[in-house]
């Protein structure tokens, strides 16, 4: 965009003549319009937090991530926290701030973001920034009827999986496109010597058939498991391990094993498969693009089937320790934190771009 065409953007008669309203705060300087979305100058991006994982990896990128943070530290406002490592680049911003700052994008992370919260913190020109939703679940209540709730033609929606791009009714809205988890985990490589799989599922009785309790349960009786994860003690795990410790912790395990009937992609199995560890999964999902059974895993509908290959990768470590290697190099490909990074960096000035040209555009 030239400058010229900046300056009559954010020119507030030009604004005022198609009914817009402005709150005492600028829509954007014309200096970030200028060096920032535009030009290439670094991004700054406002979004919750929301998956503290999920913006770990985010913010790996060369970019600015500003979150709100409150009093009560409640959902979506906890602030940095202390369990992952961010980096300087992701910044605390107290909620009665964050009309007044200036944003380049704007990145909705779930539904409560995009009907309430947006509405609760941002001024009125931060609404109208460029927007971004990125949908990091599969279709509730149900897998192909499902509405989404976010049907702005004007806001790009962002998949983490084509699975659930395919599933998704994603309504009106034009820009939609996947963006593959990315993981980068310490150096870290797989062990096996402790003889048994390892399930990672927060809160895995609670949430039932969809994480595959029930399959869990049954498993266990015939194979040798250790479950870990929030709100597990209780069902017969060993709690929560820590997100940067959950490498090496698991990396000592014979294989991962993925009861879920119906996610996303997990990121704790991207991690599993960076190690160089076989992982056990249903055929359900994203998995089966993922994960080839008896080459970098096992995979399959048949839970018997998978019974006794989890037995097998227990009595024999040298198959184990081929299939994980296999996974790692899969992982490797699919989920590298470099081309994870440069898909939303692209998406971000992508949709940067297309918003200002349409405000500037002469056929609105």
């Amino acid at each position: 965009m030239c400058f010229q065409a900046a300056k009559c953007l954010i020119d507030k008669t030009a604004f005022t003549r198609r009914g817009i309203v402005f709150d005492k705060a600028p829509p954007v300087s014309l200096k970030r319009l200028h060096m920032s979305g535009s030009s290439g100058g670094r991004l700054r991006i406002f979004t919750w937090h929301i998956h503290g994982s999920y913006l770990y990896y985010l913010s790996k990128g060369d970019y600015d991530i500003f979150i709100p943070v409150n009093g009560t530290r409640s959902e979506g406002y906890y602030g940095r926290g202390e369990t992952f490592p961010f980096g300087p680049n992701v910044i605390e911003v107290d909620v009665a701030q964050v009309r007044h700052q200036q944003f380049d994008c704007i990145l909705f992370q779930s539904e409560r973001n995009y009907l309430i919260d947006q509405h609760d913190i941002l001024a009125d020109w931060q609404k109208r920034l460029p927007r971004v939703y990125v949908e990091h679940n599969t279709p509730e209540p149900h897998p192909t009827n499902s509405i989404h709730v976010m049907t702005d033609p004007a806001v790009t929606m962002v998949h983490v999986t084509h699975f659930n791009k395919l599933m998704w009714d994603n309504g009106s809205t034009r820009n939609v496109r996947v963006i593959a988890h990315g993981v980068s985990i310490p150096a870290v490589s797989y062990r096996g010597d402790i003889p048994r799989g390892i399930v990672v599922i927060n809160h895995i009785e609670q949430r039932g058939r969809i994480t595959g309790w029930d399959v869990f349960d049954q498993v266990r009786k015939h194979v040798p498991l250790d479950l870990v994860g929030m709100g597990t003690s209780g069902s017969g795990g060993l709690g929560e391990v820590l997100n940067p410790e959950l490498p090496e912790f698991i990396s000592h395990y014979r294989f991962f094993f993925n009861p879920i009937r119906y996610t996303s992609f997990g990121l704790a199995v991207c991690e599993a498969m960076m190690t160089g560890m076989p992982v056990v999964a249903l055929a359900t999902t994203e998995y089966v693009t993922v994960i080839k059974d008896r080459e970098c895993g096992l995979i399959d509908t048949d839970i018997d089937r998978l019974i006794e290959g989890m037995n097998s990768l227990i009595a024999n470590p040298a198959w184990a320790r081929q299939l994980g290697e296999q996974a790692r190099q899969v992982a490797a490909h699919k989920f590298n934190i470099t081309r994870f990074v440069t898909d939303w960096e692209n998406t971000f000035r992508q949709t940067i771009q297309h918003n200002y040209e349409k405000e500037n555009s002469i056929h609105q």
